[in-house]
């Protein structure tokens, strides 16, 4: 008799780890509001809840027996998986203190504050708080609401009165209503990220990658064109942040799970961001699954159903260095419109060196004016290794002379390409 595994949230990204469990002989059960949500395409069973719907999502699982809860690629429903799973007796690998910590940027700076962490200089305002600039912290500003991902409510202020205007809007997107205004590190900064595996209470360091913004798209969130691993600041990472990380994850007592941290890099300090407990739309693990031979979504669905992380030889098998070899993924992003034409996805597809492709629009679909600027305006994350990084950079040289994507007047969508990486940043020692 098949298992059953609930799924929580509807994205695309979510829907490649529906695919997984089905291609496993596990019956899905998708939940998400949303009856045409593209996670539930392939799912053995789907169910129009809300994900905060803690109750009539567990009446679910009784009704249905089922052997496994998991959350999607979402932040904001790591909290209700929990509670989903308190209720049920099942495993699940987030606890109260790893929520609060990695599930709002308010914890997090908290958490970052208390084990000597730097995070980037910020306040927070209520719709309490007497809304004005802060005094410490110079213009331009990042405004975000505190519980959101993707880049939705964020808006970069040049001056004090957009800043006031965009702090009373950004309200409408914390379900919080907590608003939290940063400095805003601009392009002279670099931007990384790490991604941390935890089985059994030990954090594996298991990928460091490079990210690269584009800043075409006014005062909205800038979003990844693409990153690469390793990072070039990976050595250094590992000095000067790592044993900080480890002991917040040791006073968090984490046991199980996956967390992604961004990072900006100024100067050679390490401001970090934005944690994720829980697989990423980024999805590093398809390349670790690809060069190092395990696979993050198998790990959790069978932690879900089973209680048990990842194999006996996930130690020898994790290698945040990549066994030498360079990955990276490319993000096509495309302008506002609807989408007319897509030409060369097959020959992309068929490249020596793409692994993998998540497709998140089709011919005919309409790219919102206010999808601009989050991760939903991204097409196509292309996931791309070769041994070294001009293997890489021949590879996304060959993807943008390849792609065409053509709106209903006849102009080109993408917004801006990658550029190859600079490549004497990216050749270690072997």
């Amino acid at each position: 008799m098949k298992k059953k595994l609930i799924i929580l949230g509807g994205n695309p990204e979510t829907g490649v780890l529906v695919d997984i469990a089905e291609s496993m002989g596990i019956h899905t059960i998708v939940i998400d509001p949303n009856p045409n949500a593209p996670a539930k395409k392939n799912a053995s069973e789907t169910h129009d809840i809300d994900g905060f719907d803690i109750d009539k999502i567990v009446a679910v699982a009784k009704e249905r027996s089922v052997d496994g809860v998991l959350v999607g690629v979402a932040d904001i429903l790591v909290k209700p998986y929990r509670q989903i799973c308190e209720k049920l007796g099942l495993p699940c690998y987030a606890n109260e203190k790893t929520i609060e910590a990695f599930c709002s940027k308010d914890g997090y700076k908290r958490y970052c504050d208390k084990y000597d962490v730097q995070d980037i200089p910020g306040i927070y305002l209520t719709q309490d708080t007497d809304i004005k600039k802060p005094e410490n912290i110079a213009l331009p500003l990042m405004v975000k609401p505190v519980d959101s991902g993707g880049g939705v409510g964020m808006k970069i202020c040049r001056d004090e009165e957009d800043y006031i205007a965009t702090v009373k809007n950004v309200f409408k997107y914390s379900k919080k209503g907590v608003v939290l205004v940063e400095k805003y590190m601009d392009s002279n900064c670099d931007d990384m990220a790490v991604y941390y595996t935890f089985k059994d209470g030990i954090p594996y360091l298991s990928a460091t990658y490079d990210r690269y913004l584009t800043r075409l798209q006014g005062d909205s969130s800038p979003i990844a064109l693409g990153t690469v691993y390793p990072s070039k600041y990976t050595d250094f990472f590992v000095k000067e942040v790592h044993p900080k990380l480890s002991a917040m994850f040791k006073g968090l007592d984490v046991k199980t799970g996956v967390l992604n941290v961004q990072f900006f890099v100024e100067d050679n300090v390490f401001y970090s961001y934005d944690p994720g407990f829980r697989l990423q739309g980024e999805a590093p693990h398809i390349h670790l699954e690809h060069i190092n031979g395990f696979d993050h979504r198998k790990m959790l669905i069978n932690f879900a159903l089973t209680g048990v992380f990842g194999e006996n030889d996930f130690s020898e098998k994790n290698d945040y260095m990549m066994r030498g070899k360079t990955a990276c993924s490319v993000w096509i992003l495309l302008k506002a419109g609807k989408i007319d034409s897509i030409e060369g996805l097959d020959k992309v597809k068929s490249h020596e060196n793409v692994n993998f492709v998540v497709e998140r629009f089709k011919e005919g679909d309409t790219v919102k004016e206010e999808w601009i600027g989050t991760e939903r305006q991204v097409l196509y994350r292309i996931y791309t290794s070769a041994d070294s990084i001009y293997g890489v950079n021949q590879t996304i040289e060959d993807i943008k002379n390849t792609l065409k994507i053509m709106d209903s007047n006849g102009d080109d969508m993408v917004i801006e390409w990658l550029k190859p990486w600079k490549t004497e940043d990216y050749i270690f020692n072997k």
